[in-house]
């Protein structure tokens, strides 16, 4: 659950009970099952991205069925759904979103009863820190209100038992800390029933149990507490082989017998004070409700035998010390004996001698400095030996490395170590590593409304959200940025915004009085080796959002090897992240920060050569990624000046292009705005496999533009033509046809004033495939004909077999239906003949499109089947929709309506999923065929209602059929049947599914749609 705004949808939803949803007050239905589980996933996954994976093992665990992430992408859309019914068709979705390769819910915290649960908690403990203990409970009673049964019930899921059991352990430690408060304020009275009740549940439950005592013993009935005592040791020896914890230790110890000794009772005047060295708990301290009650809990517990141990790295200004010093002070109250505190100053440039560190303690903990040790060694044995018996909390902050912090380890079992350090600290195995990231946007949000007053911050919503992530929600950030706005109460949020929006300057902007994010950078920055200082400056010269050890050697210009050292000690030291293996990361403002370094360490010539390194190596990798790409690169003159990544299989090729899209795109760009315009047109134009595979469409487009606008502004011909026909691509798979129209024509024109020959013939087949489309097959042949002048003088067999694809779809809509099926035939054979997997299937769905066409359904079904297992085991979703739609139409043909209505359903939400609109309504149009054929005529309605308004939306010559169907135009036949609707015929190249009759609000329009027009005009049907 990410927190957005989204606070308009009205949406609620219950986990501390049934799964249920409402809107406003209407309760949602929320499908079957394991639908139900998919949803309680992504909620109980909180602010934290899904992928598909997780998704995948957390409903079926190690044994998925054969179409697992068919079904979660299915649950995706039919939620979608139920969560959006007013979203437009098109419109992407604002709850359920897509993230990366998974899902994530955008919704306020508010929204989810957990997540108020825990923010109630939360609360509860800071109060009862701050010994406000009536508050405390106020919040504790808040947080269990809502729980009425017990968690999930019936949600199945591999992952959903575990759940279940931590929701039902955190109610009942929210229990227990409201029965705690209830005996402090109002005596045993109020909690002896309820705590008899729950010990009968819960008998081996040793801080209830202990609880239980107390009441009894503070009633005055001590020997029933005893008794207590006596069967949970013997419960718990028998269930669980194990002695009593602290808990239950400690109130046994109240009912120790009276002191006959002869003592007062008073504290020792010559005993030495305990020791309290914590500093001051932060008063507003914010965020990390689950990470504080996890840290707690880790400190308090009982391990027999260790000391409870615990280390927190993360980067400099991300609250560790803060988030230490608040959770020490929670707990301090379970260290009767003192609390031991040392800031070891290892980001400075003088870290503390533990030896010193030591003497220190033993002074606190009343040893006269006349017996400490010299040595090192003797003295940690010494503080071993003085706390032995006590419990002890010890808090080392800012540890330089696990050097530091050894001489105090291991510690008694009775006692805890908490450890913070940007460090990645290696300790004894018991240790719990921590590594803490920046807050949530909403923790974000709050820490600046506990500042700046939460009115000012909602009065300003907008520009408070933009803010903080500005700050990369980096909680020193945040804090600067609110200490500045409230010295400066007139000051519009916008304002400190608009100064922070130039990267170039916006870790001057950080800073208020001596304290700023650049000089916590700094700190950490001073004690990398020369080495790691370089790569540290160089990795954040790339524009993408993350770096590979590949690319990472391609721009430090070093072995694999080394460099993914480098990048490790980079993460080990909290510089970098790593959210995968071999894949690194900076947090936005330390990469802002490297930037500055390697403004001010490397010459221009070096950061271009890294940059340049980069290119070439992506460059290399994509041309070889897989035969079918090779092919073109090599008949394009694309070459390879570096030795690039080789991939296994098609599969794992495919997998590295989609990880990586977002850092091509970026290349693509970087590269045309340093005047790389070759390698960037030359990459861009070898990565349309994206665009196939119902890649990002938006980005393409993007790249390309960068790629064009740079081409012309150097007078580059060559690079101008390839960018524009990859343009031409990016349009054709956006359904834009008349901008692909101008497109083409500028790539034919660069192309040919270059001598790029196969360029511009290329774009003439992607022209003739436009004409095509908008029924000027004329002219479409011609085109054809040039390019296949072309494509013959250069022997390119595989233009030749792509043009043969384009043309067998023209013949077919002319009627040349035996010469359409010889041409799909042979493309077929070409495409067989040079390798190229990807495009055997999109040959084998061409040539069962024409088959159908030709009436020979069986061998039609045949081919659309062959293709639907290559699209399946080259993961292309779009394909596979596409694919599928094609197979309904073949089964309603048949007679099959029923397997036709399935498949079309399939294929209609499996599009949704590809954002590929155009295909969607026509297997909608299917859907309702078949509806219509089972006697369904109110949802054949529906469906076909749908289609006819995408078709209307993307300007679809298929809208006015949809309409004659739907009984509302003028496309009925004479005895008032509706007219059946054509169903649109998509070329031999990826995605033509997608192509429309552009909008007419588009401009420039090509020379061909006049025909299109004119048919419409006089009631023919617009496609063959």
């Amino acid at each position: 659950m990410v927190t957005g705004n989204t606070g308009d949808t009205g949406l609620r939803f219950v986990l501390l009970g049934r799964l249920r949803a409402w809107r406003g007050d209407r309760e949602l239905e929320l499908g079957s099952p394991q639908q139900q589980a998919f949803l309680a996933v992504l909620l109980l996954r909180q602010e934290r991205a899904a992928s598909v994976g997780d998704v995948v093992e957390a409903l079926w665990g190690g044994n998925p069925p054969p179409r697992a992430v068919g079904a979660v992408r299915t649950y995706a859309s039919r939620l979608r759904k139920v969560l959006e019914p007013e979203r437009a068709a098109g419109e992407p979705p604002r709850v359920l979103v897509s993230v990366a390769d998974g899902y994530a819910l955008q919704l306020p915290r508010e929204a989810v009863d957990l997540t108020r649960f825990e923010d109630h908690v939360a609360a509860a403990g800071r109060a009862r820190a701050a010994g406000q203990l009536a508050e405390a409970r106020a919040r504790l009673c808040l947080a269990l209100e809502p729980w009425r049964d017990d968690p999930l019930p019936g949600v199945p899921g591999a992952a959903m038992d575990a759940h279940r059991a931590r929701l039902a352990d955190q109610r009942l430690t929210a229990l227990e800390a409201r029965l705690e408060l209830d005996l402090e304020l109002d005596g045993p009275r109020a909690v002896l029933a309820v705590l008899a009740d729950l010990a009968v549940r819960h008998p081996l439950r040793e801080r209830l149990r202990a609880l239980q005592m107390r009441a009894l013993h503070r009633h005055g009935r001590s020997a029933e507490a005893l008794a207590v005592y006596d069967e949970t040791r013997l419960l718990l020896d028998e269930e669980l082989g194990l002695e009593p914890g602290r808990d239950l230790a400690e109130a046994r110890d109240l009912l120790a017998p009276p002191d006959t000794t002869g003592r007062t009772g008073l504290p020792d005047p010559a005993a030495p004070p305990l020791p309290a060295q914590l500093p001051g708990d932060l008063a507003d301290f914010t965020g990390r409700a689950a990470l504080v009650a996890d840290l707690c809990a880790l400190l308090t517990s009982d391990r027999p035998g260790a000391a409870a141990l615990v280390a927190v790295s993360g980067a400099g200004g991300v609250g560790k010390s803060a988030l230490a010093v608040h959770v020490a002070h929670l707990v301090r109250q379970s260290f009767p004996h003192g609390q031991l505190y040392v800031d070891l100053q290892g980001v400075g440039g003088h870290p503390a001698d533990p030896a010193t560190v030591l003497r220190s303690f033993l002074r606190a903990l009343g040893v006269d400095d006349a017996v400490i040790p010299e040595g090192p060694a003797e003295r940690a044995a010494l503080l071993r030996a003085r706390l032995d018996g006590r419990r002890v909390l010890i808090l080392l902050d800012n540890a330089h490395g696990p050097e530091q912090v050894r001489p105090f380890l291991p510690v008694l079992p009775s006692c805890a170590v908490l450890v913070t350090s940007r460090a990645k600290l290696a300790g004894p195995a018991s240790a719990r590593l921590v590594d803490l990231d920046v807050m949530t946007a909403g923790e974000a949000l709050e820490l600046l409304g506990r500042v700046l007053g939460r009115d000012r911050v909602a009065a300003e919503a907008d520009d408070a959200a933009r803010l903080v992530s500005a700050c990369g929600r980096l909680p020193l950030a945040v804090r600067i940025v609110a200490a500045r706005l409230a010295t400066r109460p007139a000051w519009p949020l916008r304002a400190l915004h608009d100064r922070l929006a130039d990267e170039r300057h916006r870790l001057a902007e950080l800073r208020v009085a001596d304290l700023t994010v650049e000089a916590a950078f700094a700190l950490g920055h001073a004690q990398l080796r020369p080495d790691q200082r370089r790569a540290f400056r160089l990795l954040a010269l790339p524009d993408g959002p993350h770096v590979s050890s590949a690319a990472a050697a391609a721009v430090l210009g070093l072995p694999e090897p080394e460099a993914e050292a480098l990048c490790e000690s980079l993460v080990d030291v909290s510089l970098l992240e790593s959210p995968a293996p071999g894949r690194y990361r900076y947090h936005d403002l330390l990469r802002l920060y490297a930037r500055g370094r390697a403004s001010a360490e490397e010459s221009v010539e070096g950061r271009a050569a890294a940059l340049r390194r980069l290119l070439d190596f992506l460059v290399s990798t994509v041309r070889a990624a897989h035969p079918g790409t090779l092919g073109r690169a090599v008949r394009l003159g694309v070459t390879a000046t570096v030795t690039g990544l080789s991939f296994a299989t098609a599969d794992d090729a495919g997998a590295w292009l989609a990880a990586e899209a977002p850092c091509l795109f970026a290349a693509v760009r970087q590269a045309a705005a340093a005047r790389a315009v070759a390698p960037a047109a030359d990459l861009l134009l070898m990565m349309e496999e994206l665009l196939e595979r119902g890649g990002p469409g938006p980005e393409f487009e993007r790249a390309a533009h960068a790629v064009v606008s740079a081409a012309l502004r150097l007078d580059d011909r060559r690079s101008a033509g390839r960018a524009y026909l990859a343009l031409g691509h990016g349009y054709y798979h956006a359904a834009r046809l008349r901008e692909l129209v101008v497109a083409c024509r500028e790539a034919v024109a660069a192309s040919r004033a270059a001598g790029d020959a196969l360029v511009m013939a290329d774009a003439l087949v992607l022209l003739a495939r436009c004409s095509y489309h908008l029924r000027g097959h004329d002219e479409a042949r011609a085109l054809l004909a040039e390019a296949s002048a072309v494509f013959e003088a250069h022997a390119d067999r595989f233009g030749e077999a792509n043009l043969l694809g384009a043309r067998c779809r023209v013949r077919r809509a002319t009627g040349e239906t035996d010469l359409a099926v010889a041409d799909a035939e042979e493309a077929l054979a070409a495409h067989q003949g040079l390798g190229d997997g990807r495009r055997v299937g999109f040959a084998l769905y061409d040539l069962g499109v024409v088959l159908d066409g030709a009436g020979r359904t069986a061998e039609s079904a045949a081919r659309l089947t062959e293709a639907l297992a290559l699209f399946r085991d080259r993961g292309s979703r779009l394909w596979e929709g596409l694919t599928l739609f094609r197979l309904a139409e073949n089964r309603l043909a048949t007679g099959r309506a029923e397997e036709a209505a399935r498949l079309a359903r399939t294929a209609a939400a499996m599009l949704e999923e590809a954002r590929n609109d155009h295909g969607r309504a026509h297997a909608l149009s299917v859907l309702g065929s078949a509806l219509d054929r089972l006697g369904d005529h109110d949802g054949a309605r529906a469906h076909r209602r749908a289609a006819h308004e995408i078709c209307t939306r993307l300007g679809m010559p298929e809208a006015d059929d949809l309409l004659a169907l739907l009984g509302d135009g003028p496309g009925r036949r004479d005895g008032g049947e509706p007219a059946s609707v054509p169903t649109a015929e998509p070329a031999s190249v990826p995605a033509a599914e997608q192509v429309p009759v552009p909008p007419a609000r588009a401009a420039r329009s090509p020379r061909v749609p006049n025909a299109a027009r004119r048919n419409r005009r006089h009631g023919r049907s617009p496609l063959p």
